[in-house]
């Protein structure tokens, strides 16, 4: 996720930091999956998964996101940025539950529309570098889609297993994702396939002809 494909290579001062995002990502994710599948709702659960969020999910991301962007990767690094805000608010979300204060609800929806947005633009946009980030995105898509539908359709009940799915398969990329990059590069072969882009970029125009 470092350049798009025949992207030339340029020193970068840092490494590449998707793995460290990645892992973040899907640590939060696990910590989130016990709250959302309604098995630990107890304040202790909700102080302790709001940390995890805080570290993983919003320290990992803000630091590989400000990484990527030092080493010129605009796309990488603004969704790792901008993520890691958002597992700063799932940290006072969950911290303010395990005291009894809920968020506006009204104020969550606006945002989770604007989010859904944001990741369906993206998700077209990382369709040039592989079809599994196009899954990754995909997949946040329906995330947002559903946690939309439960706020405005009041249904809890229906979309709490959906959410929930959405949660770990969005652990489970993130970490192939991460190994993929990790492992590959350690062992000199493709021990976690990645597959390439789903769409190619404009062949350049073809050079003039000579006089």
């Amino acid at each position: 996720m470092s350049a798009p494909p025949g992207a030339p290579a340029t020193p970068q001062p840092f490494a590449e930091s998707t793995p460290l995002g990645l892992l973040g990502l899907s640590i939060g994710c696990a910590a989130l999956l016990p709250v959302a599948l309604g098995l630990a709702v107890t304040p202790a659960a909700l102080r302790t998964a709001a940390w995890f969020c805080l570290l993983f999910g919003g320290g990992c991301q803000f630091l590989a996101g400000m990484m990527a962007l030092a080493n010129k990767n605009m796309l990488g690094g603004t969704l790792f940025t901008t993520f890691a805000f958002n597992w700063v608010m799932n940290w006072w979300a969950l911290a303010g539950m395990a005291e009894g204060k809920l968020p506006d609800p009204h104020v969550v929806l606006s945002v989770d529309i604007c989010f859904l947005i944001i990741f369906v633009v993206l998700t077209y946009a990382f369709g040039f570098f592989s079809k599994l980030l196009v899954a990754f995105l995909v997949d946040i898509d329906l995330l947002y889609l559903f946690r939309i539908l439960r706020e405005v359709l009041h249904d809890q009940k229906t979309f709490t297993i959906p959410v929930a799915i959405c949660t770990v398969v969005l652990a489970f990329i993130a970490l192939w994702l991460s190994f993929a990059i990790l492992v590959n590069s350690s062992a000199g072969r493709p021990v976690f396939p990645m597959p390439g882009p789903l769409f190619l970029p404009p062949a350049p125009p073809p050079p003039p002809p000579a006089s």
